[in-house]
């Protein structure tokens, strides 16, 4: 199993940092490799996001996601549903001062051909998307 983490101390309340990262909507604002998001449905666990990321040669792949837990102001955590890999994600939120402490963990099976043949992509890009959270840092702390 192929894993990544990071963490961060975001300069805002925890109730700041999970609702902005509870609507997958605002993922282009913070992953570049995000094209395209909007809400498919619901609220809360179970809500699903209609995604798609930048891929190889700059082409669009599906990367839907289903939020499988939802613990206001603590744990966001999702999986992917749709596209060639299907990681599994975790936010885990705790205060810090007068801040947020954010670990992103973020976890992906790969077997047999997939594994041969993507591994070490993957790789790279668990990498990319957990150190994102410096982005998300950048971005919350300049919002008023």
């Amino acid at each position: 199993m192929s894993m990544a983490t990071h963490e961060v101390t975001i300069g805002r309340s925890p109730h700041d940092v999970f609702a902005f990262l509870a609507d997958g909507e605002n993922d282009p604002a913070w992953r570049p490799e995000v094209a395209d998001v909007k809400r498919e449905s619901g609220d809360g666990a179970g809500a699903v996001f209609r995604q798609g990321v930048r891929g190889p040669m700059g082409r669009r792949v599906d990367a839907d996601y289903r939020l499988t837990e939802y613990e206001p102001d603590s744990v966001l955590a999702f999986e992917v549903i749709a596209g060639p890999v299907r990681p599994h994600g975790r936010y885990e939120l705790t205060p810090d001062g007068d801040g947020t402490r954010v670990r992103f963990t973020l976890e992906c099976e790969l077997s047999g051909p997939k594994k041969l043949m993507m591994g070490r992509s993957v790789e790279k890009s668990m990498r990319g998307e957990v150190g994102n959270l410096d982005r998300l840092k950048d971005v919350l702390e300049l919002r008023c």
